[in-house]
């Protein structure tokens, strides 16, 4: 029975410029000192995981993320690949969902709302299944949108269950997919690897603890 065992991260705090408003992400800022932090931790978290290989989005905070992890382990490649990037997983209907979801889903351009999901559907055919060539064990540095909708699927819930996971920087989160099985939630937004002054950063602020 071949097995995947996927781990997914969101990338570490990014380094927003002054005056930047908390609800913008600019696409091509890096990483905070904070943030650089946390993604030393999860890779020594990681250290001794036989990792077969780390991918990241294209966005520079999800790749100075998986190049810190990847430190952790020399020799460990690291690839770059679009379809675990910052993209909007599902064309989900706004009805009767609570306004502040359905605000963040008119945010979308239509070339976005089609995008997003044809991204996603790869990501999913590529990394949320078992592997066809023996077992692997795969880090995703991606963002809270992609890892929301791994879980979802993970747990058979309504399309629309993606939207309301939020998820602390670098927590980890882990994945099983075998053959002939559904997929088995291992672990959601585990933090252990951070101490308290680092967790929380990127979750709404009346969200922290």
């Amino acid at each position: 029975m071949a097995t995947r065992l996927l781990f997914l991260a969101r990338h570490g705090e990014q380094d927003r410029p002054a005056g930047t408003p908390a609800d913008v992400d600019p696409p091509e800022t890096g990483l905070s000192a904070r943030g650089r932090r946390q993604a030393t931790l999860l890779g020594e978290r990681l250290r001794e995981v036989p990792l077969d290989a780390v991918h990241h989005g294209p966005l520079r905070r999800a790749a100075e993320t998986a190049e810190l992890v990847a430190a952790a382990r020399p020799g460990i490649p690291v690839y770059a690949a679009e379809e675990v990037g910052d993209h909007l997983p599902h064309d989900t209907d706004p009805a009767g969902l609570p306004p502040a979801y359905a605000q963040l889903l008119a945010g979308f351009s239509p070339a976005e709302r089609a995008d997003g999901p044809r991204l996603t559907a790869e990501a999913g055919r590529r990394f949320a299944t078992a592997p066809a060539d023996g077992d692997r064990r795969e880090l995703l540095v991606t963002h809270t949108f992609l890892i929301a909708w791994f879980v979802r699927q993970a747990l058979d819930a309504p399309e629309r269950r993606w939207l309301g996971l939020n998820l602390h920087n670098c927590g980890l989160t882990v994945i099983r997919y075998r053959t002939g099985a559904p997929p088995g939630l291992i672990a959601v937004n585990d933090v252990a690897h951070l101490p308290p002054e680092l967790r929380g950063t990127g979750l709404p602020a009346d969200y922290r603890f």
